[in-house]
Order: structure tokens, then C-alpha cells, then sequence
């Protein structure tokens, strides 16, 4: 299997650009560009995106948040996590193991993940070792949550 670079995307009018490439293959729930705008701050390197080039292009991208322990209401202990939003491998680059790259990636922060399966992407965030949660009208809110729990951890049970 090929091992891919994973690099932090510097917050820039370079990357906003890149971005723009996603849009068009993308739903509206994979934009990043309105995260980007409104993080705009010349090359800050304190972005949540990261993503995986192709010679000098952009070919997968995906954004990872820290949310803090006194929100979590996935895991069990309560703690830290991440939560990864808008994975995308654009159309000529998937099924070369970018998306895995990426996810792999995340996992090395050691923290638990959560991620909103869209419809029709349980299979692959099961094959990366997520879960689906058990569904609560009240949190999830519509959304279809999958979790990766690293060693020690479980499902947070909610009253």
C-alpha cells in the first residue's frame, strides 16, 4: 500500500482557491470554503484542515476539530475528542487509499474521533473501525454519528 503525506493546510488565499476544486464535486455539506473564509488569516497554521497533494494539486482534504470534554456526549470517560468533518478525495483520486490515509491520520492523535456518515458511507467508516452510535433523537439531531474509540474507551450512555 502506498503511504501518503498527510500535511496541515495553512489558512491562505492559495488554499482557498484549492478549495474551490471540492466545491464542484462536493454536496453543501462538504464545502469548506466558509470555514476557510471565516478563518482567513494569512497563512495561519493553527487551521483545522488538512489534506494530501498530488505533485502541487490538492486531491483530498478534510477538517478536524477538538471539541472539549464538557461537550462530549459520545464517549465514555467523558474526554477530549475529535470530531472530523467534510472528508473528500476528489473523483479521480479515489480508491487509491486517500481517504484511509486521512482517517489513519486522525486516529494518531490518540484522542476518540466522531464523524456524520453521509448516506451511503457506513461501509467505508466501518472498514476504518467506526461504530455507528446508538441513535439519540435529542443529540444527534437527524445526523447519522459514526465514532472510532481507542483503547479504554466506550459508548457514553445518555439518560
Amino acid at each position: 500500500m502506498v503511504k501518503y503525506e498527510v500535511k496541515k493546510l495553512l489558512v491562505n488565499y492559495k488554499t482557498l482557491e484549492e478549495f474551490k476544486q471540492f466545491k464542484e464535486y462536493g454536496v453543501q455539506e462538504l464545502s469548506m470554503l466558509e470555514d476557510l473564509q471565516e478563518n482567513m488569516i494569512e497563512n495561519d497554521s493553527e487551521s483545522p484542515f488538512y489534506g494530501i497533494y498530488y505533485g502541487d494539486k490538492l486531491v483530498a482534504r478534510m477538517s478536524l476539530y477538538q471539541i472539549e470534554a464538557a461537550y462530549d456526549q459520545y464517549f465514555d470517560p467523558p474526554q477530549d475528542y475529535l470530531e472530523l468533518w467534510k472528508l473528500e478525495v476528489l473523483p479521480h483520486h479515489q480508491t487509491k487509499g486517500l481517504g484511509r490515509a486521512l482517517v489513519e491520520f486522525a486516529k494518531t492523535f490518540s484522542l476518540p474521533i466522531k464523524t456524520n456518515g453521509r448516506q451511503q458511507s457506513g461501509g467505508f467508516w466501518e472498514k476504518m473501525g467506526f461504530e455507528a452510535v446508538t441513535y439519540n433523537k435529542d443529540r444527534d439531531r437527524g445526523q447519522n454519528p459514526y465514532v472510532w474509540y481507542p483503547t479504554g474507551v466506550s459508548e457514553q450512555r445518555l439518560a
